[in-house]
């Protein structure tokens, strides 16, 4: 296909000559067929809600082909309509554009769906099982098409994957607003998402899926790094004083979790990370993300022993159930350092998790067939995941929650995860790490993409990022040298370990200084010509300010707000009128569907003093609000760095708290 073709495809928008049928390619990661719940009466609305994309004219064809669609797959993803041309993210001019930053957007939603990228790009999911960009291929094409006509006087509204329009607006304003999964709280169970989404009425957005921020493994792959990093610190004894030899078992490669392997080989360790699809693990493998695939325990055991005695730094994806593994790991006695899960617990019962003694095959069927006794089967298999996990922590592993849910539905299940005090025997990784060291002070996942489509303009950027993190070093409080250090060391060898996949994208964890000043060094770069295209800031959602979630995000707050979702709210607002190109929010991610409000933004930067203006509004509201409600929860760290960001920022008043004698309290509690 011609550029001139790819892009008067996207001009043309839904096609008014219907394309000829698509083959279903089997050779591409497909979403399991989902659960059959509605109605009669609901799979007629829902078919009405189909054809309202299309003319009268082709409705008889149509209804009866997502019909079948529906029945077959749970869902009407209008694969006919999926275009001919390759999906990755194209360097920003050849996208078909009246303004730069609506080419930004559409090149971030083709990164998106991006086969090298997406989990189940076809079904148009990004990661996590069900973290989708659009519903359906409807969606998609309406979506370019308005990109493709918008001006700086317009926005882009999003319902859930639904492009309901451009509206008039102005220059300052974000160029799209998205939602996904906005539902009557009462109407907020996994359930509720089945049906609304099989009606094709409301999607689960994840996070960075269906806010156009995804970068691949990569996304995740720094804070995992970090994490990782700061566990096997916390198994520095007797001398100890680095990682090598330590081993490290998790699981899931499918979506983000792929990023595992690579944290744990930048970070020294031995890795074994459990994968039940082999295409998902065979994918990682051809990527360069996981060094070896064993098929066999009987294989892999002996090979791990001799990883862990000769302090290799090496990485093995099991090509079998989690379950599996632990449980023989417990058996024969391996002292195994650091354990987790990142399979996709938010979504139990649709693909997120795959219950032991079943093939991966006989699970998607059943999950479908026997909804019931799939469930029954997934609690079980939990339940035998922590008895396995509960005798390597007695033996001294320290093992984490690394936020999808796992410790939440394995309690669901009966699972002994729970002490005599009824909470967690296991921290989040929030509660223990990312929460009190990174985020309190501010740092999170930001992150760019290069529209040039060039590794010489990522370089650069690492560059300047790197010595932006560097000078900032030269004066900074003690409490935060060693997140800089930390942070420095992964920018330096960033290049060196090969992390792109898909768009030329980096993911850097930075405060609220070294993000504005990274910022504005790109900003410089792009008007002087040093780099050659606009760069797109972003982050992930999961960050200081952009989720509320008891379970991660806000597990380390402790004033009894890690239930409110005020300070997501609070921030998606901010964002939009300081200075974003697009911003979102989105009911679920991470942990689940009614557990948690996230939101994110995506801003262009262009070389232009606009720019830098809006660098200097957004990046300090976006982070700083987070800060300013962890202070007032009186976390420590935030305290201190919300007060160094009031001397730094005249402008900024927050109300601090104070801190009360609770033996005074309890002493008054006592006297009632």
């Amino acid at each position: 296909m011609t550029l001139e073709e790819f892009q008067n495809d996207i001009r043309q928008g839904i096609p008014d000559k219907l394309p000829a049928a698509k083959p279903y390619d089997k050779q591409i990661n497909h979403a399991p067929k989902r659960k059959e719940i509605l109605t009669p009466e609901e799979e007629v609305l829902a078919l009405k809600n189909a054809l309202r994309y299309f003319p009268e004219k082709h409705h008889a064809v149509l209804a009866k082909e997502f019909a079948e669609e529906l029945h077959k797959y749970g869902r009407i993803y209008m694969y006919r309509f999926r275009p001919d041309y390759p999906m990755y993210a194209r360097p920003i001019e050849e996208y078909p554009a009246r303004c730069k930053q609506a080419a930004a957007i559409m090149l971030m939603i083709q990164n998106n769906l991006d086969e090298a990228v997406a989990q189940h790009p076809h079904e148009l999911i990004t990661y996590g099982g069900n973290g989708a960009v659009f519903q359906n291929w409807a969606q998609y094409r309406l979506t370019m098409k308005y990109l493709s006509e918008m001006t700086e006087n317009q926005t882009l509204v999003m319902y859930s994957g639904h492009p309901m329009g451009l509206f008039p607006s102005h220059p300052e304003a974000p160029r799209v607003v998205v939602t996904n999964g906005m539902v009557i709280p009462n109407y907020s169970k996994p359930d509720d998402w089945e049906r609304f989404n099989a009606l094709g009425v409301s999607q689960y957005g994840q996070m960075t899926a269906g806010s156009y921020m995804y970068i691949g493994p990569q996304g995740i792959v720094h804070g995992t790094t970090i994490t990782v990093m700061n566990a096997a610190r916390k198994r520095y004894h007797d001398g100890r004083t680095d990682s090598r030899g330590m081993l490290f078992v998790s699981s899931g490669l499918g979506g983000m979790s792929g990023a595992q392997p690579k944290a744990g080989v930048i970070s020294g360790v031995v890795s074994v990370i459990a994968e039940i699809n082999p295409k998902a693990a065979q994918k990682r493998y051809d990527q360069g993300w996981v060094d070896e695939l064993h098929t066999s325990l009987d294989e892999l055991i002996p090979r791990i022993r001799k990883a862990v005695e000769a302090k290799e730094v090496v990485s093995m994806a099991y090509v079998g159930n989690v379950v599996d593994l632990w449980e023989r790991l417990a058996e024969e006695d391996i002292r195994v350092d650091l354990g987790s899960d990142q399979t996709s617990l938010h979504n139990p019962w649709a693909g997120g998790y795959y219950p032991v003694g079943l093939t991966y095959e006989a699970s998607n069927k059943m999950m479908v067939d026997e909804p019931v006794r799939f469930r029954e089967c997934v609690q079980e298999s939990l339940r035998r995941q922590i008895d396995a996990i509960n005798k390597l922590t007695a033996k001294g592993m320290y093992f984490f929650d690394y936020g999808n849910a796992f410790l939440l539905e394995s309690s669901r299940a009966g699972a002994a995860v729970t002490g005599k005090d009824g909470k967690f025997r296991y921290p989040s990784y929030v509660q223990d790490i990312m929460g009190p060291m990174f985020f309190d002070y501010g740092f999170g996942p930001f992150r760019w993409v290069c529209t040039s489509g060039k590794p010489e303009d990522l370089a650069l950027t690492d560059r300047l990022a790197a010595e932006v993190l560097e000078e900032i070093r030269k004066t900074a409080p003690d409490d935060i040298k060693g997140q800089l250090d930390d942070n420095i060391h992964w920018i330096r060898e960033a290049g060196r370990n090969h992390l792109v996949v898909g768009s030329q994208a980096r993911i850097l964890y930075a405060d609220s200084e070294g993000r504005i000043k990274i910022a504005q060094a790109f900003n410089e770069a792009v008007k002087d010509g040093r780099l050659s295209a606009p760069v797109v800031l972003g982050r992930d959602h999961h960050d200081v300010s952009g989720t509320d979630s008891p379970y991660r995000e806000t597990s380390n707050i402790y004033d009894g707000s890690n239930r409110t979702a005020d300070m997501a709210i609070q921030n998606v607002i901010g964002d939009s009128f300081r200075g974003a190109t697009w911003v979102s929010i989105h009911n679920g991610g991470g942990v689940g569907w009614g557990e948690v409000i996230n939101g994110g933004f995506g801003m262009v930067v262009d070389g232009t003093p606009e720019a830098d203006r809006r660098i200097r509004q957004m990046l300090l509201w976006d982070v700083n609000n987070g800060i300013a409600r962890r202070s007032w929860a009186r976390n420590k760290g935030a305290y201190d760095a919300i007060r160094r960001e009031m001397q730094r920022t005249p402008e900024l008043k927050v109300t601090l708290p104070n801190y009360a004698d609770e033996d005074l309290i309890r002493k008054t509690l006592q006297t009632k």
